[in-house]
């Protein structure tokens, strides 16, 4: 019991991995996603700031490094599936909120719990942080996919997961996307690879929607 239990965990993460039931070169766990979460999303608070934005950094760290927890409950859940209702979508993450307060109410000590409360929540809301986090958790998506893809990996999954982070990206409106699409993007694009399938065309037809 206590915030020992949570500790514990957090150990969980490391054993859930990414897009499961597909063939992949490079196995992610949600715990390494959550690392590279955190420090996409550092670096595009930054852009935003040079930009003249103010960031609250504590509620970003907070919500970069949590945004996954709930998945120590309910596991990965492939994008396709989750994605394909708003209602479905919902229902996931009402049960994801509420295994995650059960597990508050039930481990976390009472002087504590409304921290844990907030930390854990879901964090992609239209606050600065929120759309930061949501930015930086696709292109996590987009650099898996396209690793995957650049080896040679054929599964129709991943050129899917690859266009529709892209798309999402694109459509959010903030400095840190447009330096991604102009700066970074096209270095990504341009690496060599070993696919049959034409990973710039796809880009070029992401954003083009």
């Amino acid at each position: 019991m206590g915030i020992h239990t949570y500790f514990r965990s957090l150990n969980e993460l490391e054993r859930i991995f990414r897009c499961p039931g597909k063939f992949k070169f490079e196995v992610h766990t949600v715990a390494a996603h959550s690392w590279k979460v955190v420090q996409y999303a550092k670096t595009l608070a930054d852009i935003e700031e040079k930009n003249g934005a103010s960031i609250d950094w504590k509620k970003l760290y907070e919500i970069t490094s949590s945004h996954d927890y709930g998945e120590i409950f309910i596991g990965d859940i492939k994008t396709p599936v989750k994605h394909s209702s708003m209602e479905l979508r919902s229902l996931i993450q009402q049960v994801e909120e509420g295994m995650i307060n059960n597990f508050i109410k039930e481990n976390i000590p009472e002087e504590f719990k409304s921290i844990f409360y907030n930390q854990l929540r879901e964090g992609k809301d239209d606050s600065i942080e929120g759309l930061i986090l949501e930015v930086a958790d696709k292109m996590d998506q987009v650099y898996e996919a396209f690793s995957e893809l650049q080896r040679g990996n054929t599964e129709k999954e991943f050129v899917v997961m690859y266009r529709n982070a892209l798309v999402k990206i694109k459509n959010i409106n903030l400095k840190c996307v447009e330096y991604f699409l102009e700066n970074i993007l096209p270095d990504i694009v341009n690496e060599e690879s070993m696919s049959t399938i034409d990973i710039k065309r796809i880009t070029e037809e992401a954003l083009a929607l």
